[in-house]
């Protein structure tokens, strides 16, 4: 069914302050400028110089005292003027031609007042010709002295001017923050000045050289990016140009850069620009309204059945719901932007119409919810909405009927039954109760203000989250409020049952925006360092259990999408690969069954491992971390064998001292993982105490000789008493003793003897004494003696007395 376009009166101008001038202005001036402020409390009228006074009135509505000025004859009136929306007062600027500058605000006492008057341009010599306020800037495009260059022609006289910019910000209660010139464009022709809410179109006029009229420039401050483009032609071209990093550029040396701009066209004939929020439009005299996009592209939007006779006539475009609405004369007609067919004509009651655009997001009161994203009129008659009336056929199900529908969807994608479930259902079956809540809240059976009470949170965090979508749409601060939001979305995400459609977009926050999502977690799960290398955790255990749940059996999770788990720790290699280990013996410590941890399904340390890639493609440290502080004993027994082949032989025995005294059987078999290549090679020589307090308790110096000549290379020929050069040098007694003395000591505390080899050990560590000298004579008196003489050896002994 065909719609029908509307004009609601939203405000007759009575609630304005000073309607009458308001009113005189708007009917007798068709050259007034109009402004509105983003909150659409404001109303600003200019009115062009030489005018009579007043030449400028702000209007407010509701509470507030209007501002009327006038400037006399012979006196400079300003060049433009424009509302700021700071957060504590509105705020209006100023600007003359001369480059002065004044910023008057309201609400820091009664009426208007002057908070700072200075020169844009205070070198002196220099003409303002256009300025611009997006948000937060100021910027203009100021005419400089030729001087020499006058002498070179009309092409170099052409190129006089620069486009500079100043950040304007609230400095206390009463002050302004008002930044050093930066300079933009050198060396560039007379630029019109026009803002959306995010970009600045960098448009030619009347007096740019003819051959740069076809070219525009759109300048992104927030993302810092520059955009050349030729409509004509279909190009563009995108550069840098960030005031913060010092970006600037020579405007002939930009063109010179960019090939095809400058191929011969006629000038854009243009008669009404107008910024909106799909990019800049233009109608031109042939009734052509044509639209260029941020990124360059431009198309064309639709005709008009009637164009501009003339640049003296008025002309206005706006957009809304997808829908263009050109005010020609007194003729209003509207457009689809999809087709450009015409979809309604309306002929209004007069001809000095201007077109408003909405109060940006987040700044609308309460009496502008109800008309959020119409486009106003403003006509002396009054403030209208320009919309579309909803047919009276269309009847739209009730809150209730909605409870309910969607309850059903929700329920059936959790359900494992293969019946459908209907609202109807969830009507009559008392098993889901929150459904029935919801709907007899929505019938009025529970009062307004105990409602309020307990959704009093809710509502100021959504409240909150709105507001922060609308800072986004109107591009202020884009890096910390995508942070922001990321973050509310985790934590939202997580409250929630993580399967099908939010698991997929937990998994697109964490690729788009890692450290903001990273940052929800480190709050959802409250994890700080203790200061030895591990975390800690206060979150809940349910929260664990949501982060550690693996995907439910026959529901896998399709390619590339990750569980929690999975997810968190691939964000942690991108971003601190050195905190991965520690969180997952954190989530190791955690747990119940089915969780992850400790469940049937695989050990956390293995999930992990499957993040880091395939085995042999994994980093080598990670690795480790994870085997070692996994607890599993084949684990940690394939990382201390990847140790010893890597020759770390001090990480692996303290691998093995770090296991607590209640794992004997693993320490156990690291000793004797170590003691083999102990065995074989000299190379543990130097660790050989942190091998001895790796030794067992239970075992006795018998058994460790018998693992020494179980693990000692086979002998091919008979020992020498000096290794070869070169070869590895055999084990010896000394360096053994060590170990038997450890493994003596502990065996002696324990009882009687228990080998035959401990008597080796309790030597006290002094040879015993040497017996006298005698010769044969003195042992032939002392038969006992003889016993100390060698075989033979009596032969040679003669007697000299």
């Amino acid at each position: 069914m065909k719609r029908a376009g509307t004009l609601r009166l939203l405000s007759d101008l009575s609630n304005f302050s000073g309607a009458a001038r308001l009113r005189e202005l708007l009917a007798g001036d068709p050259a007034v400028r109009v402004r509105c402020s983003p909150d659409g409390r404001h109303l600003l009228l200019l009115r062009p110089p030489g005018s009579p006074a007043p030449q400028l009135l702000v209007a407010v509505r509701g509470p507030g005292a209007e501002l009327e000025s006038a400037w006399p004859p012979g006196q400079p009136s300003p060049l433009d003027a424009f509302l700021l929306p700071w957060p504590a007062r509105s705020a209006l600027v100023l600007v003359w031609e001369s480059g002065l500058v004044e910023v008057w605000g309201s609400g820091v006492g009664p009426g208007w007042r002057l908070l700072q008057s200075t020169e844009l341009c205070p070198g002196g010599g220099a003409r303002v010709v256009a300025v611009a306020a997006p948000r937060g800037r100021l910027v203009w495009c100021e005419e400089r002295q030729a001087g020499a260059e006058s002498q070179l022609g009309p092409p170099a006289v052409a190129f006089s001017h620069c486009v500079c910019v100043r950040t304007l910000e609230p400095s206390g209660e009463a002050g302004t923050n008002l930044s050093s010139t930066h300079i933009l464009l050198h060396h560039c022709p007379a630029f019109g000045l026009l803002t959306s809410r995010k970009d600045l179109f960098l448009v030619p006029t009347a007096t740019t050289w003819p051959g740069l009229g076809h070219i525009l420039l759109i300048w992104s401050p927030s993302k810092g990016k520059v955009v050349v483009t030729a409509p004509c032609l279909g190009l563009s071209h995108s550069k840098s140009l960030n005031p913060g990093r010092g970006d600037t550029w020579d405007f002939r040396t930009l063109l010179r850069g960019l090939p095809g701009l400058l191929s011969p066209r006629q000038p854009l004939t243009v008669h009404t620009w107008a910024p909106t929020p799909q990019g800049l439009m233009w109608l031109d005299f042939r009734g052509t309204v044509s639209l260029v996009q941020p990124h360059g592209g431009s198309r064309t939007v639709g005709t008009l059945q009637e164009a501009p006779a003339s640049l003296a006539g008025s002309a206005a475009l706006g957009t809304f719901h997808g829908t263009l609405a050109c005010v020609l004369g007194s003729t209003l007609e509207l457009l689809d932007m999809g087709s450009g067919q015409l979809l309604e004509r309306k002929i209004l009651s007069t001809d000095r119409v201007h077109l408003l655009e909405p109060p940006a997001p987040g700044m609308e009161d309460q009496e502008e919810l109800e008309t959020r994203g119409g486009l106003r009129l403003l006509s002396a008659v009054g403030l209208f909405q320009v919309g579309w009336k909803t047919p009276q056929s269309l009847e739209l199900p009730s809150a209730e009927d909605m409870v309910f529908e969607e309850a059903s969807k929700y329920y059936q994608r959790r359900s494992l039954r293969g019946a459908q479930l209907t609202p109807e259902e969830l009507r009559q079956n008392s098993t889901f109760r929150a459904p029935q809540a919801l709907a007899s809240i929505l019938q009025g059976h529970v009062s307004p203000s105990a409602l309020l009470a307990t959704l009093r949170a809710e509502l100021r965090d959504y409240r909150g989250l709105e507001q922060l979508k609308a800072q986004l749409v109107a591009g202020d601060e884009e890096e910390a409020g995508w942070t922001e939001l990321a973050e509310h979305e985790v934590a939202r995400l997580l409250r929630t049952e993580l399967m099908g459609d939010q698991l997929a977009q937990l998994n697109t926050i964490f690729q788009a925006l890692p450290t903001a999502a990273w940052g929800a977690i480190l709050r959802v799960l409250q994890l700080q360092p203790d200061g030895n290398g591990h975390l800690r955790s206060q979150a809940p255990p349910d929260v664990w259990k949501k982060v550690l749940g693996v995907t439910a059996a026959g529901k896998e999770p399709p390619n590339g999408i990750l569980p929690p788990f999975e997810l968190l720790c691939q964000c942690l290699c991108r971003l601190e690969p050195q905190w991965l280990p520690p969180f997952v013996e954190l989530a190791q410590q955690q747990g119940g069954p089915g969780w992850g941890a400790g469940g049937p399904g695989l050990p956390l340390y293995r999930r992990a491992l499957a993040v880091l890639g395939e085995e042999g493609t994994r980093p080598e440290a990670l690795e480790l971390d994870l085997l070692l502080g996994s607890g599993r004993p084949k684990a940690v027994l394939q990382a201390v064998g990847q140790l010893v082949q890597k020759e770390q032989w001090e990480r692996a025995l303290e691998a093995g001292l770090a296991l607590s005294p209640s794992s004997p059987l693993l320490r156990s078999e690291i000793f004797k993982l170590l003691l083999a290549e102990f065995a074989r090679h000299r190379r543990l020589d130097a660790h050989l105490p942190l091998l001895c307090r790796l030794c067992p308790p239970d075992l006795a110096p018998a058994e460790l000789l018998l693992l020494l000549r179980t693990y000692l290379p086979d002998e091919l020929e008979p020992p020498a008493p000096f290794p070869e050069p070169g070869a590895e040098p055999p084990l010896t007694v000394g360096l053994l003793r060590a170990l038997l003395k450890q493994t003596g000591t502990q065996g002696r505390a324990s009882g009687p003897v228990l080998s035959l080899y401990e008597d080796i050990l309790w030597d006290p560590g002094t040879p015993p004494p040497t017996p006298p000298r005698v010769s044969a004579l003195q042992a032939s008196d002392h038969p006992g003696l003889e016993a100390w003489a060698p075989s033979g050896q009596g032969l040679y002994v003669t007697d000299t007395g």
